[in-house]
């Protein structure tokens, strides 16, 4: 099933049924008033949401509603835990390069993570406002699962159970913020402003043979200034696939209902098919020519992140957001 959150008066939006054409919902209200009430409860309220999508499909939900993309939140506006991961190392290689640090060779055995701000998400049309062109702007585009109650010290087989849905992610970075808060030793922080997330999270059913259990095999497609820009495979050069992430995340806590689990920036090795972000781009450009031709996003810049199914259907809407300018006096 394909689920969504209305923005509505309230922070945590109302949660919808969504059509697989995604043209049509249903509200679930009076089955869950929100995603996260959802979750909370997932074994009991699954079946019946599973239900009402079963009969949005079939055209016999009562007051059904064509769906308005830009009245969606991400499907959670806020959430308890957003963990990002970085599961293609071959992209971590690639940024330390960028700022002339060499990469551990235990990278590439034990995943890198890091805790998010998750007190407010962008919805997939907002625009992304920041104050400063010169902090160095750049999307990344990735996938993300939701798991339900998580016990911690979970293996990795066991954790496959534990993912509910699947989503697409824009982790907005600032890079020129980046280098200063990491020589610090304590983590990213204001490199970091507000994710965004596809219009649509799933449940990884709806995905066919293209979802492994682990892995999500199909290309993630970003267009940047109505460009393409790259469409890796997403399962592909995937090191750490997501059971093992939330192995990772749970090693020494729980991780509650509606934890968000990020792959960090999709990248696969074959450079013919482009990149999910900037600095990644960038540092090729140096690579390949001893210049970099590429700028980080001006305000008024555009991106559009999605994934299609082989029939060439957007399985969960897209992310579609302009770069603007803080009106806030800094």
């Amino acid at each position: 099933m394909k689920l969504a959150t209305l923005k509505s008066d309230g922070r945590d939006g109302t949660l919808v049924v969504v059509n697989r054409a995604l043209t049509k919902a249903v509200k679930a209200e009076n089955i869950a008033l929100t995603l996260q009430a959802a979750l909370d409860n997932w074994v009991v309220i699954s079946p019946k949401l599973t239900k009402l999508a079963e009969e949005l499909e079939a055209g016999k939900a009562k007051d059904s509603f064509a769906l308005d993309v830009a009245q969606l939140h991400s499907p959670l506006p806020r959430a308890y835990q957003w963990a990002d991961g970085s599961a293609y190392v071959n992209h971590v290689e690639l940024v330390r390069k960028s700022r002339g640090v060499e990469m551990p060779e235990s990278f590439w055995t034990d995943p890198l993570m890091y805790q998010g701000g998750s007190d407010s998400f962008l919805g997939p049309r907002e625009d992304i406002v920041l104050g400063d062109e010169a902090w160095g702007i750049d999307f990344e585009a990735e996938v993300a699962v939701i798991t339900d109650d998580v016990p911690m010290g979970v293996t990795a087989e066991q954790a496959k159970k534990h993912i509910q849905l699947v989503m697409l992610v824009n982790d907005v970075s600032l890079r020129n913020l980046a280098m200063a808060e990491l020589q610090k030793g304590f983590g990213f922080f204001q490199c970091k402003p507000a994710s965004s997330f596809s219009p649509i999270a799933l449940t990884p059913d709806e995905l066919g043979k293209a979802w492994d259990g682990g892995k999500l095999h199909l290309p993630l497609i970003t267009h940047y200034n109505g460009q393409l820009f790259g469409k890796p495979n997403a399962g592909i050069d995937m090191v750490f696939d997501f059971p093992t992430l939330i192995a990772h995340a749970a090693k020494s806590r729980e991780l509650e209902a509606g934890t968000i689990v990020g792959s960090g920036t999709v990248s696969n090795k074959d450079r013919s098919v482009g990149s999910s972000c900037i600095v990644e781009k960038r540092l090729l450009e140096k690579m390949e020519h001893g210049e970099i031709k590429t700028p980080f996003m001006h305000f008024g810049d555009t991106v559009k992140i999605e994934m299609l199914d082989e029939k060439g259907a957007s399985l969960f809407g897209a992310i579609e957001q302009k770069v603007t300018k803080s009106g806030n006096k800094l």
